[in-house]
């Protein structure tokens, strides 16, 4: 009986030795000893020298003090863009998500939500200064409708399971909108 029979219960495992696994599998092990790793000469710190390649930290940009960073990293990056700065309260969400280090959901649903509350803002205040959304022609409901969107999705697609929730997701800001008008004006019917 060998160690590959199959349908045995609690088969017998014989373990090969570092020979043997050389013999059998090329290049095993090669990452256990520095002078078998084919990458060696480019992982080398000399290697730099040789080739010519080299790497200096960039000068530090003005005005990294305060600014959002993960908990993971001592300070910024040299270099960070300053054309979003965070304000309001998607930015203190957004603040509050960089408490929780990376590996945390908390961190990353923050950020979304953060993300979210911004877009909603934004939105609101366009519609106040006159420039509301073109929820017809921005969101596709009109191509779904009259460039033959249905008829489009037949076939061989492998999307086609978006179709479903596509519009939804798209749509979904406006949908949670008309759903409290319609509450709201039967509130004040009922009045």
């Amino acid at each position: 009986m060998t160690d590959h029979t199959p349908y045995i219960a609690d088969p017998p495992r014989r373990v090969p030795s570092a020979e043997e696994l050389r013999e059998r599998i090329p290049g095993w092990g090669s990452d256990l000893d520095l002078d078998d790793r084919p990458s060696v000469p480019k992982l080398s710190r000399s290697a730099g020298a040789a080739t010519g390649a080299h790497w200096d930290v960039p000068e530090q940009q003005p005005g990294g003090e305060g600014r959002e960073r993960s908990i993971e990293h001592a300070h910024v990056t040299p270099v960070f863009g300053t054309a979003q700065p965070l304000q309001g309260l998607p930015g203190a969400v957004r603040r509050f998500g960089y408490r929780f280090g990376e590996g945390r959901l908390a961190h990353w649903m923050l950020l979304i939500v953060g993300d979210r509350l911004d877009v909603a803002t934004h939105r609101v205040t366009d519609a106040l200064r006159g420039r509301p959304d073109r929820v017809i022609h921005e969101t596709g409901i009109r191509a779904e409708v009259w460039g033959h969107g249905v008829a489009s999705r037949k076939g061989s697609r492998t999307d086609w399971r978006h179709g479903l929730l596509d519009p939804l997701v798209a749509n979904w800001g406006w949908l949670a909108t008309l759903g409290a008008v319609v509450l709201v004006v039967r509130k004040l019917r009922r009045r």
